[in-house]
Formats: C-alpha cells, structure tokens, sequence
C-alpha cells in the first residue's frame, strides 16, 4: 500500500469529517476513522489503525489529535501532520465557539438536555460497534486474550489505573514477544 497518495486538501477534508462528526471523544471517531483513512482512501491498513491509535492512547494529548497527527505524518510528513491535526481540531473550533454562545442563554431548555442525552445514547453504541471491530482484529491468540481478560479485570473489579494498565500491557507483549523468538 502507497501510504503517500493524500494530496493535502484530501487530509484536510478527510480528518474535518472526522472531527465533524465525532460526538464522545476519540473512541466514537473509530468508525468514522476507519471508513475515510482505510475504505475511502486507503491511506493505512486495519492493523496500522490500530497501531496509531494505541499510539495516541499512550501519547499525551487528545486521542483524536494524536491520530491524525500520526495518520497525516505517515502520508505526507511534517507538513501533513499539521494539516491532518488542522482538519481534526477546526470542527471543535468552530462548534464550540458558535454553540458556547448560545448554549449559555439555553442551557435550561428541555429539548437541549433531551438532545443531549440523546448524542450519549448514540456515542454509547458506536464504541460498542468500534469494540467489537477492533476486539476480531486483536484478539488473535490465547496471550492477547488473557490480556483483555487481566485488564478488564484489572479496570472493572480493582479500579487499576490505565497509567499502570498501559505500560503493564507493553511489558507483556515484549516478554510474549521474547518468548516467541526462543522457541523458534
């Protein structure tokens, strides 16, 4: 895959959509993410996704920033990051100035706070789509398994940090890793 086929105009738009139409933070932009950079354009395989956006869960910042910043990188370099990160963040610009406006002379309206719950309903069920697509792309062995068990268990039932979660998780995929090379 030709990974430096955007034009910049093509990374700008693409990541304005996505940042448009991202309600509920970085994991609600996965299908979105993975219908413009892997099915329209095919800019970066599934497996890339995910890699980036591992990345950026790890990387300080904002998830969706972080993934368009990586995703514009890879196309087209310094210059594509920025316009990639420009795509991303002019939507929440724009949004955010025009509705702060308005929602502090309608923040007591009914149809405002039913619209409201309405958006999380509808976030709700796209992580839950965005899980289980990525859950058939990861879960590929008996050791990544017991690793999404271990952190469930260790998010739901101890309240484990993700900042000990995440570094836990990159020293259990390097001892797996290792592991596999001596037996070969």
């Amino acid at each position: 895959m030709n990974h430096h086929t955007a034009t910049l105009w093509q990374l700008y738009t693409a990541f304005l959509k996505i940042g448009g139409f991202t309600f509920g933070g970085g994991y609600a932009m996965l299908p979105i993410l993975q219908r413009e950079v892997i099915t329209n354009h095919g800019w970066v395989t599934e497996e890339e996704v995910l890699d980036i956006y591992a990345i950026g869960q790890c990387t300080p910042g904002i998830i969706a920033v972080n993934t368009a910043t990586m995703i514009g990188y890879r196309t087209r370099g310094v210059l594509g990051a920025i316009v990639a990160t420009l795509g991303e963040v002019t939507p929440s610009l724009v949004i955010i100035s025009l509705l702060s406006t308005l929602l502090v002379h309608l923040q007591d309206s009914i149809w405002v706070q039913r619209a409201f719950g309405g958006i999380r309903v509808a976030v709700c069920a796209l992580v839950v789509q965005s899980i289980i697509s990525l859950s058939k792309k990861s879960l590929i062995d008996i050791p990544t398994i017991l690793l999404y068990l271990a952190t469930i268990t260790a998010t739901l039932l101890l309240k484990l940090s993700p900042l000990w979660i995440i570094p836990l998780s990159i020293l259990f995929g390097l001892s797996v890793q290792a592991g596999k090379r001596r037996k070969r």
